[in-house]
């Protein structure tokens, strides 16, 4: 391990005894300081592979994430309660101080997604959507206006802080459904999405991460698309890690990975159109020999034309740190 990698792991560690001694991760002037130095920290692209770590880092590191995890849910819930107290939430959603990197991460989807789909999906799902489902509600207001959202989660208060943010409103009122359930208990009902899209944080380590895919590879439809949340480089100490060579029973088409404020590197993949077997028989993946290591860089500007010039602008202003 480089010099430069020596003293990011050293300078991380102090942030994580910093954090892991916090009475809450609450909203609060002392939390929101120090996961923004914890961001600004990891954000800078990296070489470092964590998976190299020593154990001792290696621990800590699934400790930091799990605290991210905690953090990033109050947070939602605690700007969720806040945008429920409007009688049209949908409206001041520009209130949530990382709205404009969703914005952003959520038209680098799009675009991965464009290049990646024949057809305007008509029903999509995202798994682990939490209290501020931002995600569903940026595709459905900009990019795919038809598509209904079906948003799965385990915790029932979640759901409900969501489904209150777009009651009011008559189009999204119809197009965006909420579940209440762990995604490990939906079987027959996966292969009615032509996407679905599993959170950065559904899957904490890598064998529960593991787990969900190969149960996705499963009910998922033939041909349809996985639309996965990484993380590469010092990025890694923030959010769980996908390896491609780990999604038995898809084709992986793109692994994009993002150098500017978005955090979240994005992993598209294909569920086989030809009935799989059985995964627990080690079958693995057929990805194409270059995938597992692929970097594609594009501009989404030369990709797709965006008309609403309020979701262009995003390209051109200041934003906050995504986490």
């Amino acid at each position: 391990m480089g010099c430069q990698d020596e003293l990011l792991v050293e300078k991380v560690c102090e942030m994580y005894e910093k954090i892991s001694r916090l009475e809450s991760l609450k909203p609060s002037k002392d939390v929101n300081m120090l996961f923004t130095q914890l961001v600004r920290t990891c954000m800078p692209p990296s070489p470092i592979d964590v998976t190299k770590l020593c154990k001792r880092v290696q621990e800590m590191r699934s400790k930091l994430i799990r605290l991210c995890g905690e953090a990033e849910g109050l947070l939602e819930g605690h700007f969720s309660t806040i945008l429920g107290s409007y009688e049209n939430p949908l409206d001041h959603l520009n209130l949530f101080p990382y709205y404009s990197n969703y914005l952003k991460l959520s038209l680098l989807e799009f675009t991965l997604l464009s290049q990646n789909c024949t057809h305007v999906p008509s029903k999509i799902a995202f798994v682990g959507s939490g209290p501020l489902p931002l995600t569903s509600i940026v595709l459905a207001s900009y990019h795919l206006t038809t598509t209904s959202f079906h948003n799965y989660d385990i915790d029932p208060a979640a759901n409900s802080m969501a489904a209150h943010l777009v009651s009011s409103d008559p189009d999204f009122s119809k197009r965006m459904l909420f579940h209440t359930t762990d995604i490990m208990n939906v079987t027959n009902e996966l292969k009615e999405y032509d996407v679905v899209y599993l959170a950065a944080l559904v899957g904490m380590d890598k064998e529960e991460k593991i787990q969900v895919m190969d149960h996705l590879a499963k009910h998922m439809a033939p041909g349809a698309l996985l639309m996965l949340r990484s993380a590469h480089g010092a990025r890694a100490f923030l959010y769980p890690v996908i390896d491609p060579c780990d999604l038995r029973g898809f084709e992986v088409l793109s692994i994009f990975h993002p150098t500017d404020e978005v955090i979240n590197s994005v992993v598209v993949a294909r569920k086989f159109p030809m009935h799989v077997h059985s995964l627990d028989q080690g079958l693995g993946p057929m990805i194409l020999p270059s995938k597992c290591s692929e970097i594609q860089v594009f501009n989404p500007l030369e990709e797709l034309t965006i008309e609403d010039s309020s979701v262009l602008q995003i390209f051109f202003s200041s934003f906050s740190l995504y986490h």
